[in-house]
């Protein structure tokens, strides 16, 4: 276990290679130096002066990828590639290449931590309550019940999560004012300000996990050890929650686990349109700002929650069902 392990973090390590450089080049093939130093100081009216000083001080003064004798450009190879690679691999993230965006690293952990208070108890009710009405869907298969929550179950399914978001402030906000619209508060506040965010991203997943956890739970439902657990009379909620279940967990944990980096990173719709300094705005507000280091520091560390988590889905495998073998 250990050596397989030690092997997918070998490739996990790759990985983060390969999406570093491919950050940098897909980057700088839609964007220059010189557009983002008018965006971060000033717009189109800005000096050659001032864009040259911007870009000597970052280090864009450099040749993007070949220098005029046509050699291989120090800033690509050594300035920006290199040197900023390792000092992400060592999680020193640097400072952003807008004028007052401070350190990269003081603002993740800061924005991290509305992240996590927003994403974190969407995931945990989303797991319960998409298992929950699978399972309820499941015991009264064949009846009206079903037949009406699949239906509701393709309804949600079909809306854009852009819509939840839409209705519910309107309704919820503008019209009941039970909710504030958008910001964020220390402390116990903040409940006031991620209520509704929290329900409407519920009811957004809600109708796709639920219907494809019915759909697990079926072809379990219908495996020789169910029938033998009702052939012992066993009833039909414990053969449910005592063995479908358990024997489904494995598709359940590969889709709940998909969703754990979204837990660090933010989800990047709600944060934006609720107005909360996450990750996610965080990540918005680069892109807008063509702010190079701060985007690349956040793919960075997008592909390495991810990879860590896929990790530990395939270690949780092994944990609910031993007969699972990692190669």
């Amino acid at each position: 276990m250990i050596g397989i392990v030690l092997r997918r973090i070998g490739y996990g390590l790759l990985v983060l290679l390969g999406v570093n450089l491919a950050t940098f080049v897909l980057f700088f093939t839609v964007n220059t130096p010189d557009d983002m130093a008018r965006l971060n100081i000033g717009g189109k009216r800005v000096t050659q002066e001032l864009i040259d000083k911007w870009k000597a001080e970052r280090g864009y003064d450099k040749p993007l990828y070949f220098n005029a004798a046509g050699q291989g450009s120090e800033r690509f190879t050594e300035t920006i590639f290199y040197e900023r690679s390792v000092s992400l691999f060592k999680l020193d993230f640097g400072r952003a290449d807008g004028e007052s965006a401070g350190n990269i690293g003081d603002q993740v952990a800061q924005r991290m931590v509305v992240s996590v208070q927003l994403a974190l108890p969407i995931f945990v009710l989303q797991v319960f309550a998409s298992t929950a009405f699978a399972l309820l869907l499941v015991l009264f298969r064949h009846t009206r019940w079903d037949f009406w929550g699949v239906v509701l179950c393709v309804v949600m399914l079909s809306i854009s999560s852009l819509f939840y978001i839409i209705v519910g402030q309107f309704l919820f906000s503008k019209l009941l004012q039970l909710a504030p619209i958008s910001g964020h508060a220390p402390g116990i506040g903040v409940v006031k300000f991620l209520a509704l965010p929290i329900a409407l991203s519920l009811l957004a997943r809600l109708g796709g996990e639920a219907r494809l956890y019915r759909a697990l739970f079926l072809e379990e439902r219908n495996r020789d050890y169910v029938r033998t657990a009702r052939a012992k009379g066993l009833s039909e909620t414990v053969v449910l929650y005592r063995h479908v279940l358990r024997n489904a967990l494995i598709p359940i944990i590969t889709s709940a686990g998909s969703y754990l980096p979204f837990v660090f990173m933010g989800s990047l719709v709600f944060e934006s349109f609720f107005g909360l300094p996450g990750l996610g705005a965080y990540v918005i507000d680069a892109i807008s700002k063509q702010d190079f280091a701060i985007v690349r520091t956040m793919v960075f560390i997008g592909s390495l929650l991810y990879i860590t988590t896929f990790i530990l889905i395939d270690i949780a495998y092994t944990w609910v069902d031993p007969r699972v073998r990692l190669a």
